[in-house]
């Protein structure tokens, strides 16, 4: 089914986008970004509630914009609502469905993983003298690391994994390269993506 024809979106799909956000929620330790990799299976793969072209727009989008890097899942949310209701040629009804979109998903995202954020750090406070709150805490680095690089591939990925696109993995290795080892600005990077891009050489 294409995700511009989502027709026979009932009350149980809503529950099903709100509950896999609110799973999701739980398991973004290194930040909502480290959660792309299942986002991708569920929206894009299993129920075709996204286009592959609208998932990476929403993340693109979101992470140029300036504020938190969570706005990425708002995006989701209303393109997922946004195919519910018809687009936004089905006037009201579109707009209606993506932004219950919208609120679904920011509201799955944030409540879990805010509630827990805040009950744990008030714990961990109180004990972070104890052995296992810091081995806890250790830990989880290479975790969200791992986390990142999946995010990575699932994003790099999707434009062609084959020798075809070597531009763009070359393009890829540079620039994971150039934010490791300098200090040079995110924005000048995605201006450089965006314009080899624009060129056709990736």
């Amino acid at each position: 089914m294409s995700p511009a024809l989502l027709t026979s979106f009932g009350a149980a799909d809503w529950l099903a986008l709100l509950a896999h956000f609110l799973s999701l929620s739980l398991l973004s330790v290194g930040g909502v970004i480290s959660t792309v990799p299942d986002m991708h299976r569920t929206l894009v793969d299993q129920h075709q509630w996204l286009s592959e072209g609208q998932f990476n727009a929403s993340i693109a989008i979101a992470q140029a914009a300036p504020g938190p890097n969570v706005l990425f899942v708002a995006l989701m949310g209303w393109h997922v609502g946004l195919n519910a209701g018809g687009g936004l040629a089905a006037g009201w009804l579109g707009w209606g469905s993506a932004l219950l979109g919208v609120l679904l998903a920011m509201l799955g995202i944030l409540l879990p993983s805010t509630m827990l954020t805040f009950v744990a750090s008030r714990w961990g406070h109180q004990n972070r003298e104890l052995r296992a709150v810091r081995a806890f805490k250790q830990g989880l680095a290479p975790v969200v690391v791992a986390l990142l690089i999946a995010t990575g591939w699932i994003l790099t990925a999707a434009h062609g994994a084959d020798l075809a696109h070597w531009p763009l993995w070359l393009l890829t290795a540079v620039v994971a390269v150039l934010v490791w080892r300098t200090r040079l600005h995110l924005l000048w990077l995605l201006g450089a993506g965006a314009l080899l891009g624009a060129l056709g050489w990736v």
